[in-house]
């Protein structure tokens, strides 16, 4: 594995897409939702998840959470949050945190065709990074889903 300190050696692909192991199953990343929707082959009126690297990153992007639910949000592991119409997750992984960490957030989206399983030849070709642990890159179960406001949570997924 190839430790970098940020992905300035990247710095000529523009808003690359990144393969790599998630914190939940194999995921694409990046900042650019176009280039996934066409990836996926999606609707692009379907929103991505995403992934921050911290919950100090999310306030800093001027997102709100009710007073109530704070805690969960810090406390979970491997769960997405849906408020309104706005899907987050928090990483928590060392590894996963690396990306992020001279980028705040990404949006993520598992590394398939759409409703199609992981098929490694497909996203090799896709991804403009690919970042592989020695656990090699392999397809594990979804997040949790929970969508909450101030008053009540409901679990999802």
């Amino acid at each position: 594995m190839v430790k970098l300190k940020s992905i300035t050696r990247f710095s000529s692909i523009e808003m690359p897409i990144i393969l790599t192991q998630t914190d939940t199953t194999v995921g694409f990343l990046s900042q650019d939702a176009q280039k996934l929707c066409d990836i996926k082959s999606r609707p692009s009126s379907k929103p991505f998840i995403r992934v921050y690297k911290d919950f100090k990153s999310f306030i800093n992007d001027g997102k709100r959470v009710p007073k109530k639910r704070k805690k969960l949000i810090r406390r979970s592991k491997k769960t997405t949050f849906i408020i309104g119409d706005f899907s987050f997750r928090i990483a928590k992984v060392p590894l996963h945190s690396q990306f992020l960490r001279d980028t705040p957030w990404f949006y993520s989206t598992s590394a398939n065709r759409s409703g199609e399983h992981f098929e490694r030849a497909f996203c090799e070709a896709k991804a403009d990074i690919i970042i592989e642990e020695s656990e090699r890159l392999r397809e594990k179960s979804a997040s949790k889903v929970i969508k909450i406001n101030a008053k009540k949570w409901r679990r999802l997924r």
